[in-house]
């Protein structure tokens, strides 16, 4: 089994920046594609940015485009997000996720979340 590990998460007002990171452990034979999703309570998990195994290709949901930004880190299988201009919207567990093939909500990997509150 992998295990993610997120870090990073805090308590800041709206227009501050803050930087996740997610690190793997475990049988990590090979580079995974990598990514975040975030919950508020009483919504569904939704997506946030993905990054492919080679650190190419990233995507970002719309709400974030522009204000976040996903990299992969020097180690392998690693990867953050900064976020800028954070808004109170963007309140929510962040998890991290990483699969063989590609980011999507049944990613064979996750982590246990990280809060991220935003204050205005």
């Amino acid at each position: 089994q992998v295990q993610l590990v997120e870090s990073g998460g805090g308590l800041v007002q709206a227009g501050d920046s803050l930087r996740l990171s997610c690190a793997a452990s475990g049988r990590t034979f090979s580079r995974y594609a990598m990514g975040w999703f975030r919950q508020a309570p009483g919504k569904e998990r939704e997506f946030v940015a993905a990054i492919g195994r080679s650190g190419v290709s990233t995507y970002y949901a719309d709400s974030v485009k522009g204000r976040f930004t996903i990299s992969r880190g020097n180690t392998k299988n690693t990867v953050y997000l900064q976020m800028n201009s954070l808004k109170p919207e963007d309140t929510a567990v962040y998890y991290c996720a990483a699969d063989s093939r590609v980011i999507t909500t049944t990613s064979d990997y996750w982590g246990q979340g990280t809060q991220v509150t935003v204050s205005s």
